[in-house]
Order: C-alpha cells, then structure tokens, then sequence
C-alpha cells in the first residue's frame, strides 16, 4: 500500500470532510429515503432513486477519504530547513518571459489547488522545481507551452 505524502493542513481537511459526510450528509440522506419511501410505490420514485444515488455517491467517497486518510503520510512542513525546493516548500518565481511573480506551494496529490498556490508534486512544475535552489532558472512544459522561471525565494511556512 503506497503512503500518499500530505501536509497537516491538508490530513485535517480530509478529516473535516469525512466527518461531515458521515456525521451530517449521512443522516440527511437516510432521512430523505424515509419519506421517498413513505410516497408509496418505489419503482416509479423519482425522489427516492435521487436519495439512493446521492447515498450510493457520499459512501464511495467516505470509503476514498478513509482510504487516503489511512496511506496519508503527514509531512509537518514547519520542521523542513534548507533552500533546496522539497515537498512542502512555498517557493516564489519570476516568469522570464513576462516579469510576472507568481508563489507556489508544493503538496501531495490530494490537496493540491492551483487557483490557491498549491501545485501537486507529481505537476510537471513541481517536477522540474524538486532539488532546485535560489538562482536557479527552470524550463516547464505546461499544457500551454514551455515557460521559463527563475527562483526568488525557497521558504518552508
């Protein structure tokens, strides 16, 4: 069984997640297949196939976020030094080509969100910043085409 690496911000959340699915998400949709099946005949039961299938979408993810929560292998990031780019590192670019700053956080697979700075270790950014210091310049190839970096700044937050 592979561990999934994640930071301790990112384990609670999980956490959070299946708490609510199964401490309030859970109730409420059993809740909701105890009236559909008081309207009477099942098989012609809109409302009751909707409760069953939301029931049937909110078991399969708690039994994929017990999964993670299970293989997650918490990285406390506070404790990381270094100015080598690791999992964890907060690290601030410049874009060669526009001058433009950018700021990223490395994290696992699960807690990854580009829209907040966070980029997954196995994103073709995280793979070419890993081992990577100060100075450094990186070549990318994204989806839009090859984009060139320099590290400013290598930070563990």
């Amino acid at each position: 069984m592979d561990k999934i690496p994640m930071t301790a911000k990112g384990f609670a959340s999980l956490e959070t997640e299946l708490k609510f699915r199964q401490q309030e998400e859970r109730p409420r949709i059993i809740a909701a297949i105890q009236e559909a099946r008081a309207h009477g005949d099942l098989s012609e039961n809109a409302e009751y196939a909707a409760a069953k299938e939301a029931q049937s979408m909110n078991e399969g993810r708690i039994a994929e976020l017990e999964d993670k929560i299970t293989r997650a292998e918490i990285i406390d990031v506070a404790k990381l030094t270094g100015s080598t780019i690791k999992f964890g590192a907060t690290v601030k670019l410049v874009d060669e080509d526009t001058e433009e700053h950018k700021t990223y956080q490395i994290v696992g697979d699960v807690e990854a969100d580009v829209k907040l700075g966070r980029v997954s270790l196995s994103s073709p950014i995280a793979r070419a910043l890993i081992g990577r210091t100060v100075g450094d310049r990186v070549e990318v190839n994204t989806p839009g085409g090859g984009k060139s970096y320099e590290v400013v700044d290598v930070a563990f937050v």
